[in-house]
């Protein structure tokens, strides 16, 4: 059984469409990286941000109102079509929605909280489930008129990759005829203070793999995919998944558990290492994350495997990563990029010269192999490796 992408909607720092989220990848824009602050420390860090108008929400639905479930119909409403198609020719019934988030709309707790501070009382149109993580999926079920299985998915930065997972599962166990996945994770102050308080932002704009990186920066976005058993022109090929634990927040120097997950979307996909075209790395530019990742990726891979990481023009968007790095791969993958071109990999250039060399997009790089690979490691030892390709 083959599982396609129907269809892709997606919003983040670059633009709120396809074309203009293709467009800003590889032409270099950074432009949506921007400043926030003071955070906590006094500190500024730079942010990837969603800068286009968000859809207001329906009256009706007034206990969801928040910006990350906006993003989300911002991101539904370029696949709304397709929907109404599988949905009729279907039946809601038979139609998930599973959602990866880590932030929700904690926004709206802390505006909440701002009011209630300045005045005594909390604000009339706030509810506690615009921020509670699991009614992500309940919320777009509802806004998309689906009436099959729903559940969120919070495993931090794997979030929205390991649904992808579970789709699959759903759809050959007969429990779904088509799914949407994805996720959609908003900015917030309780995360940027948080990574603030790791000391794992960014003065700057990030610089992943450099000698001088010296760390994240958070972004914003949602990515939506119509997943079913109809044929399509891209198809989700392999998905691996590991858990190894090792640390509430630091990865595993040797890379164990990243690595089989690797193994084990390629084994997934019954392909080798060198049928792989590119690999948008996770590629955060914290010292161990990088170290941890190249190491792999030379072992597995080889020093020419064409990679990059594309968190200096979006921003880590944590448990939305996953869905926004599978997009961006379904995009280059798609007939629009008709020159089949690679973002370059945005950095200082000054390679580390700790690591092991790794095959970083130069300017003017192209694709030659239609499986590309996805890498999204999380806290608490959690990795997921994602492989699409033309059908």
């Amino acid at each position: 059984m083959t599982t396609y992408i129907s269809d892709l909607g997606i919003i983040n720092a670059l633009g709120a469409s396809k074309s203009a989220v293709l467009d800003g990848l590889l032409q270099e824009d950074q432009s949506g990286m921007l400043p926030i602050g003071p955070l906590l420390t006094g500190r500024e860090s730079m942010v990837g941000t969603v800068r286009q108008p968000l859809p207001e929400l329906p009256t009706a639905f007034s206990e969801f109102d928040c910006r990350n479930n906006q993003l989300l119909v911002a991101a539904a409403t370029q696949i709304e079509d397709r929907i109404k198609h599988f949905r009729s020719k279907y039946g809601p019934q038979r139609i998930g929605v599973l959602i990866g988030t880590s932030t929700s709309g904690i926004t709206a707790g802390e505006n909440a909280m701002d009011t209630l501070k300045a005045s005594g009382e909390m604000p009339g149109d706030y509810h506690y489930r615009q921020q509670e993580i699991g009614t992500a999926a309940e919320f777009l079920a509802r806004y998309l008129l689906l009436d099959g299985p729903r559940y969120t998915v919070s495993t931090a930065c794997t979030s929205s990759a390991k649904i992808f997972g579970s789709g699959e599962r759903l759809l050959a166990s007969g429990l779904c005829d088509a799914l949407v996945v994805g996720g959609s994770d908003s900015l917030c102050k309780l995360t940027v203070n948080g990574f603030d308080a790791l000391s794992s932002l960014s003065d700057g704009i990030c610089n992943p793999f450099s000698a001088n990186r010296d760390g994240i920066n958070i972004g914003e976005g949602a990515a939506l995919f119509l997943l079913t058993q109809a044929e399509a022109p891209i198809r989700l090929a392999g998905v691996g998944e590991s858990s190894d634990a090792y640390h509430m927040s630091a990865p595993d120097p040797s890379g164990k558990g990243a690595e089989l997950a690797i193994r084990k979307a390629l084994d997934n996909a019954s392909v080798t290492p060198e049928l792989i075209g590119y690999i948008n790395l996770h590629g955060t530019a914290t010292l161990k994350n990088d170290e941890m990742e190249s190491r792999i990726i030379e072992r597995i891979f080889g020093p020419e495997m064409l990679c990059s990481s594309t968190k200096s023009q979006v921003g880590h968007t944590l448990g939305a990563a996953g869905a926004q790095e599978i997009g961006l791969c379904c995009l280059l993958l798609d007939e629009r990029n008709q020159g089949q071109c690679l973002p370059r990999h945005l950095w200082d250039g000054e390679a580390d010269p700790t690591l092991p060399t790794i095959g970083l997009t130069p300017g003017e790089s192209n694709w030659d192999r239609s499986l590309f690979m996805s890498n999204s490691f999380a806290f608490g030892g959690s990795n997921v490796s994602v492989i699409v390709g033309r059908s």
